[in-house]
């Protein structure tokens, strides 16, 4: 039996230290096996995991605390298709540190589980595990929720989630970023994201002070690296078993983007903000402006960029014939702007390589499917969120080749929608022709690809679009690895009608296929379904 605990330590990494981005390449790193120093013990229970691989004695344990549970390891590996992993609520862990309403959740997993999902999504707070105070973690809430699922056969994708969820004070599920850091914006305001009216956005921590040590000694990258190694050393008997993906937020939403538009209720007409005037984006931009004899450039955001729901053709800098973008000043801000995003995402991605390396779980981080102007030549919505996709250039073959450089998979939503539908609300909208080119990049840099469905209410239409949409990535003489996020669980997935369409959907990308992980602890799981998820129905109906 195996006991792992530890404390992180600071720690970062002087060479990225620069106001300006150079090009990545897209050469993958070699993943030496991976050595642990001797591991102290923190004041948390620690997690501890006892196993034997396809033995035929006595069964290992799992002792989270709270469930105790055998656990065989029979893995099927699979051949062909697609498995689908299910995203859990938003609030399945509460301010606690304990598991919203467990019966609920325990019957919930058993109905997943008896569909054929290979696994589910959970997101882990930053505002919940590191709350009150810095480098002090609570993981109970978590250690619990991926006991439950490991008991029910399923696996588990861990998403890091560094931003804040929830739109205002109001929302009964909002999760802001932890009190502390709150308390270090409210005492430097440019530690947020501003707009050209100085309209501030606390979503997330503004890349402009990735470096500097403003979260009381330490830099945000080293907040977010400390985190991730806290989490690895509490979990790590389960990394590669039953964790076996973990995803790294990197911007508001979880995506790599700037918070130019809003999270939550985002608007297919919208053009978005640039996020480029809290005081660390303008000093770099300043510095980039006087490094090439430009020191006029370096004042601030473009001009002319109209209002957020204005028509691009009657903005200056977006306008498809002489828009500004298309000039050398737009050129140099543009370029300034994305690569500044790169560079976060670098960061990023560089201490979570070093981090999981030898724990043989795939990493991965999101991309926002920002669609609704992709027909136009300035393509402005995907500008203001930092991606320079243009008509006349590639933006996400750079950070598909960042992303293969560090060994990342991608995510991406918007599998569902079709442009026949999405036309009927913004003629500039193509969905479809947004994600065709982001596989193509994933192909041609060899990434994996995590798919996703933007809208929760998905029909027999939907489905089939995702079908589609993941086989123009998959299919080909050299098979591409793709699963599926579904998002997300909730009552109304449970209904009968719903049911049935994800488990036939679950069926068709599997192939016919079960990708479940045989934990036998739970017996025999070959469930009838529809009764199941009757059960769990009727249980959210009174609870």
């Amino acid at each position: 039996m195996v006991t792992m605990a530890s404390q992180s330590t600071a720690t970062f990494s002087p060479s990225f230290i620069s106001t300006c981005s150079t090009a990545t390449d897209s050469t993958h790193p070699t993943r030496l096996p991976f050595r642990t120093k001797p591991l102290t013990r923190s004041s948390t229970r620690p997690l501890v995991l006892s196993s034997r691989l396809n033995s035929s004695k006595s069964p290992g344990s799992v002792d989270n605390g709270d469930f105790p549970y055998e656990l065989h390891h029979g893995f099927y590996r699979h051949r062909k298709g697609s498995p689908v992993f299910v995203t859990l609520p938003v609030n399945s862990v509460g301010l606690g540190g304990k598991v919203s309403r467990p019966k609920a959740m325990m019957l919930s997993l058993r109905a997943l589980a008896a569909a054929g999902v290979e696994g589910v999504v959970v997101e882990i707070w930053w505002g919940l595990v590191e709350r009150n105070e810095p480098r002090v973690y609570d993981w109970r809430g978590y250690r619990e929720l991926v006991a439950m699922a490991a008991m029910c056969g399923l696996k588990v994708r861990a998403v890091l989630s560094f931003h804040q969820y929830g739109a205002g004070g109001d929302d009964p599920n909002r999760i802001p970023l932890p009190l502390w850091v709150l308390d270090e914006v409210q005492k430097d305001p440019e530690l947020a994201y501003s707009d050209r009216f100085g309209r501030r956005n606390i979503e997330y921590i503004s890349l402009g002070c990735d470096i500097f040590p403003v979260l009381r000694g330490r830099s945000p990258i080293q907040a977010y690296a400390d985190f991730m190694r806290d989490f690895r050393d509490t979990f790590r008997p389960l990394l590669g078993v039953i964790i076996t993906g973990v995803h790294i937020g990197m911007g508001p939403g979880g995506e790599l983007r700037y918070p130019s538009f809003s999270s939550h209720k985002p608007n297919h007409h919208e053009l978005g903000e640039f996020q480029c005037y809290d005081k660390y984006m303008l000093a770099s931009l300043n510095a980039c402006a006087r490094g090439i004899g430009k020191r006029e450039w370096g004042n601030g955001g473009p001009i002319g960029t109209g209002s957020l729901m204005q028509n691009p053709e009657h903005a200056e800098f977006f306008r498809n014939e002489g828009g500004s973008w298309n000039t050398p000043y737009g050129e140099f801000f543009l370029k300034w702007y994305s690569d500044m995003l790169l560079l976060h995402g670098e960061r990023i991605c560089r201490e979570a390589e070093t981090i999981f390396r030898g724990t043989e779980v795939r990493i991965s981080a999101k991309l926002a499917a920002i669609h609704w102007h992709y027909v136009s030549q300035s393509h402005p919505s995907e500008l203001t969120a930092g991606y320079y996709n243009t008509s006349n250039r590639d933006g996400y073959l750079p950070i598909a080749r960042m992303f293969s450089k560090y060994g990342f998979s991608i995510c991406c939503s918007c599998f569902e929608l079709e442009d026949s539908v999405m036309k009927k609300i913004n003629p500039d909208a193509s969905p479809e022709g947004f994600l065709r080119q982001l596989l193509l990049a994933a192909r041609l840099c060899d990434v994996s690809l995590e798919g996703q469905n933007y809208s929760t209410n998905l029909d027999d239409g939907a489905f089939t679009q995702v079908l589609k949409m993941s086989k123009y990535y998959s299919d080909g003489i050299e098979k591409r690895p793709f699963s599926f996020n579904f998002v997300r669980m909730d009552r109304k997935m449970f209904e009968p009608r719903t049911w049935d369409r994800f488990t036939r959907f679950v069926r068709q990308m599997s192939g016919g296929n079960i990708f479940r992980a045989r934990l036998n602890s739970v017996g025999q799981v070959r469930l009838k379904t529809s009764s199941r998820a009757a059960e769990v129905g009727l249980l959210f109906q009174h609870s």
